[in-house]
């Protein structure tokens, strides 16, 4: 016997998952994740049975409901899963599962279309952050529609697709006590078997930890396969990921999926900042987009890791376009102008595409369902 669930499976910026309405899934959360593991068939490095990808970007979960909060249209809880795991974490947020949450809301009327363009704002349950989401929602024969095709393009994505703009209203200590938990925009970090390493530890949407490759003895333009078959540089990548975790006020982090690490180098290809990010064990194919708004975050303050070797233009709203392997991500920020080292907004564009509508089934060993 088997258990259906409802789910539409999206692709939202460069990561794609099932996403859920909440009222279909257990309420209590031993259950629940037991049920998210099921679905993506995890612990397996292949998730060959489930709808895992195999791979952290493709490991990932949206659970949406309507808000009870005012002024806010929707929850969005988000779940990182492993392939070879059984954790499913929902600390951190995923800024590109959240360019699906709009598009899922209207898909199965969990909210409805305004006009040409539909803005709805989103509490991400993980952390607290707002912001609103703005959709295309053309009329069609059948009324308005979420619109999928268009003219956007988003390096680590094919082809090109309806631009998702995601304006964040704060963003600033979404896991840890504040943008610098450390209370230093550059710290020199003892590290066991390294050595002392200089980074920025930061959080405007992710807990990262920023440093040089060339701290490191890499260029930091590396490829992703070279980097994830580095042992000796992954090895010290997490030691460094251990030490700034206690220093970052997040406990051993030996089982977390935060910081992500990044190593940063000059830009090579008219950025600002070129980077290889660590999440937390592999090598990103891309950026995600709160550690890009994050990481756009540190060029914009003075004296941080990227002072020197990052290409920042003058002005209170500052574009930054952040390197990746597999192309840039351009994030705007503007700056206080009181205070040019806080930032008081940050916006971004991504897409989303709907791939498959329907029920996944799962063991009914796991959960026999909601009874109707």
């Amino acid at each position: 016997m088997q258990t259906a669930i409802p789910c539409l499976f999206m692709r939202g910026g460069t990561s794609r998952g099932p996403f859920f309405d909440e009222a279909d899934l257990p309420a209590d959360v031993p259950t629940r994740d037991r049920v998210l593991l099921a679905v993506m068939g995890s612990p397996d490095a292949r998730q060959i049975d489930g709808l895992g990808g195999a791979h952290p970007l493709t490991s990932k979960v949206g659970i949406v409901r309507r808000s009870a909060v005012a002024g806010v249209d929707l929850d969005f809880l988000f779940a990182q899963l492993q392939p070879d795991r059984d954790t499913v974490d929902t600390t951190p947020n995923c800024g590109n599962m959240l360019a699906a949450v709009v598009p899922f809301a209207l898909e199965t009327g969990l909210a409805a279309p305004q006009d040409d363009t539909t803005t709805l704002r989103v509490l991400t349950l993980n952390t607290g952050m707002q912001c609103d989401i703005t959709v295309r929602t053309p009329m069609t024969p059948r009324g308005r529609r979420v619109a999928y095709s268009g003219d956007a393009r988003i390096d680590g994505v094919p082809g090109t697709a309806a631009p998702i703009t995601i304006d964040f209203l704060d963003t600033a200590g979404s896991v840890c006590a504040g943008l610098l938990p450390t209370g230093r925009v550059l710290d020199e970090i003892d590290v066991d078997g390294v050595g002392r390493i200089r980074a920025t530890c930061i959080d405007n949407g992710m807990p990262m930890v920023l440093f040089r490759a060339a701290d490191m003895g890499r260029s930091g333009y590396e490829s992703v396969a070279e980097l994830n078959a580095d042992v000796e540089l992954k090895a010290r990548v997490e030691a460094l990921r251990l030490a700034a975790g206690r220093l970052m006020g997040l406990g051993d982090v030996t089982k977390k999926t935060y910081p992500k690490m990044c190593l940063v180098a000059p830009p090579r290809a008219g950025g600002s900042l070129a980077t290889r990010c660590f999440i937390p064990h592999v090598c990103h194919d891309a950026i995600g987009v709160l550690a890009a708004v994050t990481v756009g975050t540190a060029c914009v303050l003075g004296g941080s890791i990227t002072q020197g070797i990052a290409a920042v233009p003058d002005g209170l709203v500052k574009p930054v376009s952040v390197e990746h392997p597999s192309g840039e991500f351009s994030v705007e920020l503007e700056v206080d102008p009181a205070d040019p080292q806080n930032v008081v907004r940050a916006a971004l564009l991504r897409t989303a595409r709907l791939l498959m509508r329907g029920e996944v089934m799962i063991p009914a060993s796991v959960w026999e369902g909601k009874q109707r």
